[in-house]
C-alpha cells in the first residue's frame, strides 16, 4: 500500500504544456527528427527547403495533385536530398563540432552534397521522361536508366539506413537477391530470376516499385496529415484535449495515469505518431504519476501503452489507415467505422489495468485545486475545434482525404492569426511548415525503400508463395493437435495458428521498421495467407495491422516505450515489458474480430447479435485479464484466482455463445471470493 500522508503532502499543479520543451524532448528520443547540427547559413537552407516541401503538398491538396509520377518524384527528391543533408554517415557525427570549410560547406560535408545532388537527379529522371516514351521504355530500359535506377536504389538504402537504422534495407537487400537468384532458391520459392537490368526496371520505371503506392501514400495523404497535427498542437488544440482528460478522469483513483490514457487517445487522434504521443503528452502526465506514487516504468509504461492507441485511433489514425485505402479501394469513413470498437477495447484494457494497480496501491486522483478549469479552458480554447471539426465534416462528406487536411490547415493557420488569446505570429506559422515536413523525411524514405520490397513481390510472385507455407504450416500445426481440441473445428484451428504465426512475424518485423512500412510489408506477404482461409481483406489488413503497431511497445526495440522510459529515468527493458503487458488487449483483440468480424461494423456478414456477443466478450476478457496482471480486482487475488482469471478471459474473448458462458462459470468463484473480502472490509496479502 502507499502511504497516503506522502500523498496528501504532494501538490500536482494543473497540466500545462509546453511546446518548446515537448519539441525538444521529440527530438531529443525520435532519432527520425534528430538532424545533424548546422550552422546558422545551413539551417536556414534546410528549413527554408522544408517549408517549400510543405508549401508545395499544401497548395496540390487544395488546387490538385499533378500526375501521379510528377508528383511523387518531387516529393521523394526533396526527401532524398534533405535526408542526406540531415542525417550524418554515422550517429557519432552528431556530438561533433559544427565546422563549415571548403570540405564541410554549412557544416554538411562535401560527399553527402554530392549524394544530395545525384539523388535529385536520379529521381527527377523518370517523371521528365514522356508518358509515351516511358510506356516503351518498361520492359526495354536505356543505359541510362539503369545506371540512373541503380544508383537510385543505392542512394535510398542509404538514405533509409541514415534515417531509420540498418533492418529495413537489409529486408530489401534480401528481397532484390532472392530477384535476381531466383533459380538456385529451394522447394516452392525457385522461380526464373530476373537480371539486374529488368530488376531496376521494374523498381524504377514502373508504379509497382519505387514510385508505387507506398511513396504515393506518404505523398497525397500522410504528409498533410502530418502538417495538420503539427498546426492543430500549436493553436492550442492539445492543451483543451488534455484539460478535457484531466476534467473526466483526473478526480478518480491514480488520477494523472487517467489522464494519461484519455489525453493521449484525444491527443493521438490529430499526431498519429507513438513517439511524437508519448513525450508530448508524457512530459507532464509522467512526473506527476511518479509524484503521486507510481513507479517510474510503470508511469512510462502508461504513456507509452496509451500513446501507441493514437495511431489506431479514428479519425485520423496513423499512415497505415491511409495505405488501407489505397490497398483496399474502400471510401476512408470505411475505415475509420472499423477502427472504433478495436481502438475503444485498447484504451479500455489499459485503463483497466491502471485502475487496478491504482486501487492495490491506494493512489489518489486530484484534488479539486489540482484540476483545471475546464470552464475557462473552453471559453479560451474554443476556436481551436473548428479546424478538427471541419476535417471530420469534410472526410464524412465524402471528399479526399488530403482535401479534408487542406481545410484543416487552413482553419488553423486562420485561427491561429485570428484568435487573440493564443495568436501565431507569421514566424511561428514558418516553423509549423518546417516541423511538418521534418516527419516526412524518415516516413518518405522509408516508403520509397519498401517500394523495393513490393516490386520484388509483384515481379516474382513470391507473396502467393509465403501464403501457402504459412497456411500449410498452420494446417499441419492443427491436424496434428485436432485430437486434443474435437470442440474446434479443423478450419478454424489452422486459421488460429495462421493468426499466430502471423502476429509473430509482425511483431519481430516491426521491431526493426517503422509502423507504417511494416505494414505495408505485412499487407503484401501476410495478408494473402489470411485471404486464403475465407478473411475478408479488411479484417485481414486491420490483423496485420493492429500487431505492426504493437511492436512500438515491444521490447528489445519499443520506441514510444524508450522514449517514455527516457523521460521518466526508468529502465528501458522493465518500461517496454510493462507497457507490453499493459497494452495486451491490444493483442487479443485481432483475434476477435478475424473471428467474429462484426466488431469492425462494415463487414459483410455484419449482425447486431455477434457484434453484442463479440462487444460484451471482449470487453469482460480484457477486464479480466487485467485484473489478473495487476493481482488486484475488489481486493487483492490469490494465484488461484489469476489463473482462473487468466483462462476465463481467454475463452470469454472467444465470440462463441458457449465459450463465453465456460468463462463466466470459471470466473464465478473469483467474483463471490472478491466479493466476501470486499465486503468484509479485509484485503489479504497476495498468495
Amino acid at each position: 500500500m502507499a502511504d497516503n500522508s506522502k500523498q496528501d503532502d504532494v501538490h500536482l499543479a494543473p497540466m500545462e504544456l509546453d511546446e518548446e520543451k515537448a519539441r525538444e524532448l521529440e527530438e531529443q528520443f525520435d532519432s527520425e527528427i534528430r538532424f545533424r547540427k548546422l550552422t546558422p547559413a545551413g539551417a536556414w537552407l534546410v528549413g527554408t527547403l522544408l517549408v517549400i516541401l510543405s508549401l508545395f503538398h499544401y497548395y496540390t491538396a487544395g488546387f490538385g495533385l499533378l500526375h501521379e509520377m510528377v508528383h511523387r518524384g518531387i516529393h521523394l527528391a526533396f526527401v532524398l536530398a534533405l535526408v542526406f543533408l540531415v542525417f550524418p554517415f554515422w550517429k557519432g557525427a552528431y556530438d561533433k563540432p559544427v565546422v563549415s570549410s571548403i570540405w564541410t560547406p554549412l557544416g554538411i560535408p562535401l560527399f553527402d552534397w554530392a549524394l544530395a545532388v545525384i539523388g535529385v537527379v536520379a529521381v527527377a529522371h523518370v517523371p521528365l521522361i514522356p508518358l509515351d516514351d516511358l510506356a516503351f521504355r518498361v520492359g526495354n530500359p536505356s543505359t541510362t536508366d539503369v545506371v540512373l535506377g541503380g544508383a537510385l536504389i543505392l542512394l535510398l538504402l542509404e538514405a533509409t539506413r541514415r534515417s531509420v537504422g540498418w533492418p529495413l534495407p537489409i529486408i530489401a537487400i534480401i528481397f532484390m537477391l532472392y530477384a535476381l537468384y531466383g533459380p538456385w532458391m529451394p522447394s516452392i520459392l525457385v522461380h526464373p530470376g530476373a537480371t539486374v537490368s529488368q530488376l531496376v526496371d521494374h523498381l524504377y520505371l514502373t508504379t509497382q516499385g519505387i514510385y508505387g503506392i507506398a511513396l504515393g501514400v506518404v505523398a497525397t495523404y500522410v504528409f498533410h496529415f502530418v502538417l495538420f497535427g503539427v498546426f492543430a498542437t500549436r493553436i492550442g488544440l492539445g492543451q483543451l484535449f488534455l484539460d478535457c482528460a484531466a476534467f473526466v478522469a483526473g478526480r478518480f483513483a491514480g488520477g494523472p495515469a487517467k489522464i494519461s490514457i484519455f489525453g493521449s487517445a484525444l491527443f493521438g487522434m490529430i499526431s498519429g505518431s507513438s513517439v511524437a504521443n508519448t513525450v508530448t503528452v508524457g512530459s507532464l502526465t509522467i512526473p506527476a504519476m511518479i509524484r503521486l506514487g507510481y513507479k517510474r516504468e510503470f508511469a512510462g509504461a502508461v504513456e507509452a501503452a496509451s500513446s501507441t492507441g493514437g495511431q489506431i485511433t479514428p479519425p485520423i489514425m496513423g499512415a497505415a489507415a491511409f495505405l488501407m485505402i489505397e490497398f483496399l479501394e474502400l471510401p476512408y469513413t470505411t475505415i475509420i467505422l472499423a477502427a472504433i470498437v478495436p481502438a475503444f477495447m485498447h484504451f479500455f484494457g489499459v485503463l483497466m489495468q491502471v485502475h487496478f494497480e491504482a486501487k492495490r496501491n491506494g493512489l489518489r486522483g486530484l484534488r479539486p485545486d489540482e484540476m483545471p478549469d475546464v470552464a475557462a479552458a473552453l471559453k479560451r480554447d474554443w476556436p481551436t475545434i473548428i479546424p478538427l471539426v471541419v476535417l471530420i465534416g469534410v472526410l464524412l462528406s465524402g471528399y479526399t482525404p488530403y482535401l479534408a487536411a487542406f481545410w484543416g490547415i487552413t482553419l488553423c493557420i486562420a485561427v491561429g492569426l485570428l484568435n487573440p488569446r493564443r495568436r501565431m505570429s507569421v514566424m511561428e506559422i514558418f516553423e509549423g511548415l518546417r516541423d511538418g515536413a521534418k516527419y516526412a523525411l524518415a516516413v518518405g524514405a522509408a516508403a520509397a525503400t519498401v517500394g523495393i520490397v513490393v516490386g520484388v513481390v509483384t515481379l516474382t510472385g513470391v507473396g502467393f508463395k509465403v501464403s501457402f507455407i504459412v497456411t500449410s504450416t498452420a494446417a499441419n500445426i492443427a491436424a496434428f493437435l485436432d485430437p486434443l481440441v474435437p470442440w474446434m473445428a479443423a478450419n478454424s484451428l489452422t486459421l488460429l495458428f495462421t493468426l499466430v504465426m502471423t502476429g509473430i512475424v509482425c511483431i519481430l518485423m516491426g521491431c526493426g521498421i517503422p509502423t507504417t512500412a511494416n505494414y505495408i510489408i505485412m499487407a503484401t506477404i501476410a495478408a494473402p495467407a489470411l485471404g486464403l482461409l475465407g478473411v475478408e481483406p479488411i479484417v485481414a489488413h486491420f490483423f496485420v495491422f493492429y500487431y505492426g503497431v504493437l511492436a512500438d511497445i515491444t521490447p528489445p526495440v519499443a520506441l514510444a516505450a524508450y522514449a517514455a522510459a527516457g523521460m521518466a529515468g526508468a529502465d528501458p527493458f522493465k518500461t517496454g515489458n510493462t507497457a507490453f503487458r499493459l497494452g495486451l488487449g491490444k493483442a487479443l483483440v485481432p483475434f476477435v474480430f478475424v473471428f467474429s468480424p462484426s466488431l469492425l461494423l462494415v463487414t459483410k456478414d455484419f449482425t447486431w447479435s455477434s457484434f453484442a456477443l463479440a462487444f460484451i466478450g471482449c470487453s469482460l476478457g480484457i477486464m479480466f485479464l487485467g485484473a489478473a496482471l495487476s493481482r488486484f480486482m475488489l481486493v487483492r487475488t490469490r494465484a488461484w484466482e489469476n489463473a482462473l482469471l487468466v483462462l476465463a478471459a481467454i475463452l470469454l474473448v472467444a465470440p462463441e455463445l458457449y465459450s463465453t458462458l465456460i468463462g463466466f462459470a470459471l470466473v464465478a468463484p473469483v467474483l463471490v471470493r472478491q466479493w466476501t473480502s470486499f465486503r468484509s472490509g479485509e484485503e489479504p496479502a497476495p498468495a
